[in-house]
């Protein structure tokens, strides 16, 4: 356990051993991971930190400085940057997307179509929402998905290549000429609804979206290790990345000393672009456990926070009936979505410990965080391996976590 930690009376300490055995035995001695870190905190204090496994081949072991690419867990800052811009009455969430992305006013559905033959469109029921960037009901997709025809034009077009030809407001354009795979509010689909929301904040805000975090959250939360970019002098800090390929196991796909994270994308994704720490992600997950405040520097209100975190899909529905995604960050049964998180609504039918109203998210190279407002805990892991929907590790984290809880 990491120096920064404080005895908890709240944690079992055997019992919080035995999360990081399990995790040495399951994931490191087995080579699924190459490292791993689990910061708990209890009340905003940090109760339990640990760090296993080396941050580069060969090299020294993860420790509280590692760098890490939190991938979409970029996409709750990003949400949270716009709601400071409702609170300043510059937008609602039922404002129409098009009314600040002009490029999105006459989108359409699919309706047949693609794959070499012209795309066959239908009018929306009704335009795509603010709301509907926030909580993935706004049609859009990803190109990752490999489900349809839509998703496949935007391989096609290399949309969402951060460091390809297009700029944000070259993906917005290019969006703007697909059409939906659904009309908006009607389904669930993970999506670069909130990169879209990126180019929205930097619209409205007149401020590029990496200056917005850097001056209006990161540098008010003492967020110093938070970056699309990593810096020249702190590169050395950044881990090293992989992904799993069916019959090999685990493959090197982004070195730390010669990483793509290391130069600023042409396309800057608040979907998925930034990199951090895990002391970093705690600072903001407390500020969400408190209200929006830490250090007397207020990001959010109390109550913007609180309608944040209420499940948003229509009619009190959950993934497991609304999601038409191939890949989520969440389980679906008993998750509703917010403005930016899953909610849990339904501890049963989750069937995982936790409490009705703990919302989270993770990111593609397995990260993940939650934060439990009835508990008062919050969670942040790291460890750099995609797609996270590889092994359960998430699932088994908060069992053994909820566990140790006395």
């Amino acid at each position: 356990m990491s120096d920064l930690a404080r005895a908890s009376g709240r944690f079992d300490p055997e019992r919080l051993a035995r999360i990081d055995a399990f995790i040495k035995e399951q994931y490191l001695d087995t080579g699924k991971f190459a490292n791993a870190q689990l910061l708990l905190s209890d009340r905003g204090e940090i109760a339990h930190f640990s760090s296993q496994g080396p941050a580069r081949e060969g090299g020294a072991p993860i420790d509280e400085a590692s760098l890490f690419r939190i991938a979409s867990m970029t996409k709750p800052i990003t949400s949270i940057a716009f709601m400071m811009l409702l609170e300043e009455g510059k937008v609602a969430l039922d404002t129409p997307v098009h009314h600040v992305l002009p490029e999105f006013k006459d989108l359409c559905v699919y309706n047949g179509g693609g794959g070499g033959v012209p795309f066959l469109t239908k009018r929306c029921e009704r335009p795509m929402q603010m709301v509907d960037l926030l909580r993935h009901t706004s049609g859009l997709t990803y190109g990752f998905q490999n489900r349809s025809n839509i998703d496949a034009a935007h391989r096609e077009g290399k949309l969402e290549n951060w460091h390809g030809n297009l700029d944000l407001d070259g993906l917005i354009a290019a969006l703007g000429k697909l059409p939906l795979e659904f009309s908006p509010g009607e389904a669930w689909n993970y999506s670069v609804s909130t990169d879209v929301l990126g180019a929205v904040i930097q619209r409205v805000s007149g401020m590029a979206l990496p200056d917005f975090f850097r001056t209006l959250i990161f540098e008010p939360l003492g967020m110093v290790d938070t970056f699309f970019a990593v810096p020249e002098d702190k590169i050395h800090r950044l881990t090293d990345c992989y992904t799993f390929v069916p019959g090999k196991g685990r493959v090197m796909y982004d070195k730390g000393a010669e990483s793509a994270w290391s130069r600023m994308p042409k396309q800057v994704s608040g979907g998925g672009g930034l990199v951090s720490t895990a002391l970093d992600y705690h600072r903001f997950c407390a500020m969400l456990l408190n209200g929006g405040e830490l250090n007397g520097e207020r990001i959010v209100s109390r109550k913007t926070l609180q309608l944040m975190t209420l499940n948003h899909l229509p009619g009190g529905s959950d993934l497991a009936s609304m999601s038409r995604s191939m890949f989520s960050e969440a389980t679906n049964a008993g998750v509703g979505f917010g403005l930016g998180f899953a909610v849990n609504i339904d501890v049963a039918r989750t069937m995982i410990p936790g409490s009705v109203g703990e919302f989270y998210w993770g990111g593609l190279f397995s990260t993940a965080f939650f934060v439990d407002p009835v508990e008062e805990i919050a969670m942040v892991f790291m460890t750099q391996m995609s797609p996270s929907s590889t092994y359960p590790i998430r699932r088994e984290l908060k069992t053994l976590i909820y566990s140790a809880l006395v």
